[in-house]
């Protein structure tokens, strides 16, 4: 464990980890490229690094995690001196009263919380339109690859964050895409858990039946480990209850190089690959030859039955509960914000056009005029949203061609799983010919993130795609960026 050895062994600290990428933030991210993927830093950043470290000079230290700073995504409450807003203005001097369930774990395994990351405004649901990652209180985040590239969203300054080597793991979320989206645009590896295997009190909601947090890293070693330290059980949040049988504390026990050897990978290719683009789709195809030759059986096609439908289908099961769920969230903050429902965001955005309103706010508008989640509409829709994902789509074919995974191009599968509330890894697959990034995605049923992290360990392993964008030079006096492993 890189970091780790060297911490153990007097040639770094966490004190000065955490100054060289406050460094690289102050060179990269305020100046220099201008990546705008922060949105703040911790003033006691330094303080509990300095405490950490003492902590392990006198003797211990808590894990992988000790003295590894970490970026949040700005939706994630930290009980401390950072603001959690999601990226709203509107948000922008909320203290929270609580951390986050997963920040109280990530502390308690010695992480330093180094600040709050841009995103697309609360998660890309405040409209439709919205450049990803821009957000009223942060600007436009940029990505590190290229200035004409997306950096993708919602979870857009997360994954900058860790490709333009400011952190080494950050923590995102995802509804349906914000974690596989901005991995795919920056070249980084993410991991959208199943879901309850990650607890969401704490977090600025969207859909209760498809939110979920997820690690951004370099490398899948290095996410394995911040899934890990996330995991647990939390009687807040009734979804991690099944968790109990099914969470572990490390992931990397699952890595292994030849993890591919004898796996049944399908296929997806309706629907799903008419996506690719002709810059993208020689990519996908060396990455589908590269398992092959790791030792996978390609089930190729392997299609989904319900693949059109669930780019089809217009379900608003989103627009219901984001209503319930943001009215729930705000309605807790008590004296933290002024801001304690829905119509009281709808309202301050209305009195502020200028700065709130540049794309408009049709969707808090449309989930405002929602009824209540007895309406027939919400029942319905998510009846469909189970029938199309799991019943008749990912189980079904997982099920006939009895697959360990299913693999697709970039993020295109992110609304099939999320709808399920299946996880899914991307890794980094290759760039196009004018650089662009392009991502490989596993994905599989409940609680298969063991199965997913060995394949993509192996695959990543074997052919080493990832590289350093060429904007951010790297830090010649940090030890190396890679994995921790």
């Amino acid at each position: 464990m890189e970091l780790q050895s060297a911490m153990q062994d007097g040639r770094l600290t966490a004190a000065r980890l955490t100054e060289m990428f406050l460094q690289r933030v102050e060179a990269y991210d305020r100046s220099g490229p201008r990546l705008n993927a922060v949105l703040e830093v911790n003033p006691q950043a330094h303080e509990i690094a300095e405490a950490l470290d003492r902590e392990r000079t006198s003797g211990g230290t808590r894990g992988p995690l000790h003295g590894i700073p970490v970026f949040l995504k700005d939706n994630i409450a930290t009980a401390d001196r950072l603001h959690t807003s999601a990226g709203s203005l509107a948000l922008r001097d909320c203290i929270a009263l609580h951390d986050a369930f997963l920040v109280t774990r990530l502390r308690e395994a010695g992480a330093v919380i180094l600040g709050k990351a841009n995103m697309t405004e609360w998660a890309n649901f405040m409209t439709t339109g919205m450049p990803a990652g821009y957000s009223s209180r942060g600007g436009q985040v940029k990505n590190p690859y290229g200035d004409s590239l997306s950096p993708g969203g919602s979870s857009s300054g997360s994954a900058v964050a860790v490709a333009a080597d400011l952190c080494t793991v950050a923590v995102g979320t995802e509804t349906s895409g914000s974690i596989l989206s901005p991995a795919n645009q920056n070249s980084v590896v993410g991991i959208k858990p199943t879901l309850g295997l990650i607890s969401r009190s704490g977090i600025v909601p969207i859909a209760g039946s498809q939110d979920t947090a997820g690690p951004f890293a370099r490398t899948v070693a290095d996410a394995a480990i911040l899934l890990g330290a996330m995991t647990g059980a939390d009687a807040a949040d009734r979804a991690t209850g099944a968790s109990r049988r099914h969470a572990r504390r490390d992931y990397t026990e699952f890595l292994a190089t030849r993890g591919l050897e004898g796996a049944r990978l399908g296929v997806p290719r309706a629907a799903f690959f008419d996506r690719l683009g002709a810059a993208e789709a020689p990519v996908i195809e060396a990455a589908l030859q590269a398992l092959g030759g790791l030792g996978a059986s390609l089930v190729d096609p392997a299609d989904i039955a319900t693949a059109r439908e669930v780019a089809d289908f217009r379900s608003d099961v989103m627009l219901y509960e984001f209503k319930r769920d943001l009215n729930r969230y705000l309605g807790g903050l008590g004296e933290a914000s002024p801001i304690r429902s829905l119509r009281d965001l709808i309202r301050f955005n209305e009195t502020r056009p200028r700065e709130m309103l540049r794309f408009g706010q049709v969707l808090l508008l449309a989930a405002q005029a929602t009824t209540g989640l007895g309406t027939a509409t919400y029942r319905l829709s998510r009846a469909e949203d189970i029938r199309i994902s799991r019943t008749e789509g990912v189980d079904q074919v997982m099920a006939r061609e009895r697959l360990d995974a299913l693999v697709f191009p970039g993020w295109t599968g992110a609304a099939i799983g999320a709808k399920a509330g299946y996880p899914s890894v991307i890794v980094p697959a290759g760039y196009t010919a004018e650089g662009a990034p392009v991502g490989l995605t596993l994905l599989g049923r409940a609680w298969s993130e063991p199965t997913l992290l060995r394949l993509a360990h192996a695959f990543e392993c074997a052919t080493r795609h990832r590289r350093q964008p060429a904007s951010v030079a790297p830090d010649p006096a940090a030890p190396h960026a890679g994995a921790w492993l």
